[in-house]
């Protein structure tokens, strides 16, 4: 089991409530307020979970500049009041900077036992 610090505990807690926020604030028509709190406290539990400096090189990368851009960008956006445009700019920035990261998330999911054999479906597992 992977223990975690009393930092990484509080970060986890803090994303998990950002993600619901920002699923929740989606589900009631892009509400500006419920998409706000969870932006910020998405990135706030992001960076208790991974430490400010990682969660700053992580974000300030010379080749993740772009879709940093694009997913701060878009917080600001839906800070300011725009929240389907901030949403979009956000989603896309989002993918941009893990994209890396999504191989490695469909690997784990591939070794659950029903959720991997439905990616193995043909259609679905790739060209064969």
């Amino acid at each position: 089991m992977i223990s975690l610090t009393d930092s990484q505990k509080i970060g986890m807690g803090l994303t998990g409530f950002g993600v619901f926020f920002l699923f929740f604030g989606m589900i009631l028509f892009f509400d500006k307020a419920l998409l706000a709190m969870g932006n910020i406290l998405f990135v706030a539990g992001l960076s208790f979970v991974i430490g400010l400096e990682r969660t700053f090189r992580f974000f300030f990368q010379k080749h993740k500049i772009k879709a940093t851009g694009f997913f701060l960008g878009g917080v600001l956006v839906v800070l300011i009041g725009w929240p389907v445009v901030g949403m979009v700019l956000e989603i896309y920035g989002f993918f941009l900077l893990f994209r890396g990261f999504f191989p490695v998330v469909v690997g784990f999911i591939r070794r659950i036992p029903i959720l991997g054999s439905l990616l193995n479906l043909p259609g679905i597992s790739g060209p064969s």
